[in-house]
């Protein structure tokens, strides 16, 4: 019977079981564990790799930009960053289930797609199945699903993440085709799923991404009625990192020609 295990478990498509029940069954041995003490243990491992493979699975179709995480994000740099209010939406995701949205406005260096970045990871650990997408690239696929007339089904998979991060919302080019498509993105996703978006852009000069004046309306309205608005200062944070690695270049060389 024990000979046909491994092609059962196999079969059963349980590959943790299938990788330890021998080792298990030795233990089960020296620590004198009931039947069912054996196989609640083995199902907890089969469990927890489980878990593992799943999260590995949703990082790698998240297309989330790498290394960035709330570890590395450093709050201390960009003071007008309310931490505990990045943390919370982090951690709690009844925002998500509700279909709310969260947008992050900024200059350009900032920190505005770490930030989003870090919260789609969290997000990610939290059961939650996220997407991140450079939003002129977006675009461009939208654009040639429209003119194949697939659109509606390209709406359809994206409908299976929970949230749609839309970088660099902002530059975004002011042509009729382009920015039609990202509306009706913003429509279709209007109350059905999460939208975060950055932006370098405050509303008011969103006439430069729609061409239309009530499209651009209606779709701020859209954006900001179940919506979480984060607006950050200060200046560019890679700018402030370049500058400090060039003066830690040229402080050596200082003292050398004293």
């Amino acid at each position: 019977m024990t000979a046909a295990l491994p092609l059962m478990l196999k079969e059963l498509r349980l590959p943790s079981i299938h990788r330890f029940w021998e080792e298990y069954a030795a233990k089960a041995i020296d620590n004198r564990w009931s039947a069912a003490e054996y196989l609640s243990h083995l199902c907890e491992l089969e469990l927890a790799d489980r878990e593992t493979r799943r999260l590995t699975r949703r990082l790698q179709e998240s297309r989330l930009p790498k290394g960035k995480s709330l570890q590395t994000y450093d709050f201390s740099a960009v003071p007008s960053v309310n931490e505990a209010q990045i943390q919370a939406l982090s951690q709690d995701v009844s925002w998500i289930e509700q279909s709310r949205n969260l947008l992050v406005f900024g200059p350009s260096g900032v920190g505005k797609t770490h930030l989003v970045s870090a919260i789609g990871e969290e997000l990610i650990q939290r059961r939650q199945r996220v997407i991140f997408w450079r939003t002129t690239e977006l675009c461009q696929h939208l654009e040639v699903a429209k003119k194949e007339r697939s659109l509606p089904h390209f709406l359809m998979k994206l409908e299976k993440y929970d949230c749609l991060i839309l970088d660099d919302f902002g530059y975004v080019h002011r042509s009729d085709q382009e920015t039609q498509v990202l509306f009706e993105l913003i429509c279709h996703f209007y109350e059905l799923r999460s939208l975060m978006l950055t932006c370098n852009q405050p509303f008011g000069n969103w006439s430069s991404i729609f061409e239309d004046k009530a499209m651009a309306v209606a779709a701020i309205d859209r954006l900001v009625h179940h919506g979480t608005i984060i607006e950050i200062a200060g200046e560019s944070y890679r700018r402030r990192t370049a500058l400090s690695h060039r003066a830690a270049e040229v402080s050596p060389l200082a003292n050398t020609n004293k």
